[in-house]
């Protein structure tokens, strides 16, 4: 079986996300096609035979390039088995109202292209501090001080729950053989 590992990412925390998920989806026997969705380029496989989907929120948006990838194939993504990797940094936070925000992220996505995944996991992004410009760095640094989230510059900080998301790829290759 070959499953697609389709991503876009702003600051590559979603791609080390994908490049996890092909692993493990390697490591599970399948084999693993990783594609950045805004390459622009096509895939050059036949129709894989499941996908996971990846892409982070930023300002409540997902990035055009994806949501423009998943409009194009919706069609063909209903047709297999498909799961989608919503990433934000929201699903960490303390504030029960944010969390609740971060689950509803991917609504607004499948109202729009029409895509309704078979599976959801919600992945905790990164704080990548180091690569910031000064006004991003020192405004990322204001929001994680009210959150209670560290505050360190001089390191990048990653909230991913790698084994939440290992159990969730396991699940759906698994799901996917079935």
């Amino acid at each position: 079986m070959t499953i697609l590992v389709a991503y876009t990412s702003i600051e590559g925390q979603t791609r080390k996300i994908a490049e996890h998920i092909a692993a493990q989806v390697e490591k599970a026997g399948e084999r693993a096609a990783l594609f950045n969705v805004a390459s622009m380029a096509e895939y050059a496989l036949e129709r894989p035979d499941a996908a996971i989907l990846c892409a982070p929120i930023h300002a409540g948006r997902y990035p055009a390039p994806f949501v423009d990838f998943v409009e194009r194939e919706k069609d063909w993504l209903a047709s297999v088995p498909n799961a989608f990797v919503s990433v934000s940094l929201f699903i960490r936070s303390d504030d029960a109202a944010e969390r609740e925000e971060a689950l509803h992220f991917p609504d607004a996505l499948m109202a729009q292209s029409g895509w309704m995944p078979g599976a959801v996991h919600h992945a905790a992004g990164a704080l990548r501090f180091t690569e910031y410009d000064f006004f991003k760095r020192w405004m990322m640094k204001r929001m994680a001080e009210r959150e209670g989230a560290p505050t360190d510059v001089g390191h990048d900080h990653e909230f991913t729950d790698w084994a939440a998301l290992d159990a969730f790829t396991v699940d759906f290759v698994s799901n996917a053989k079935s």
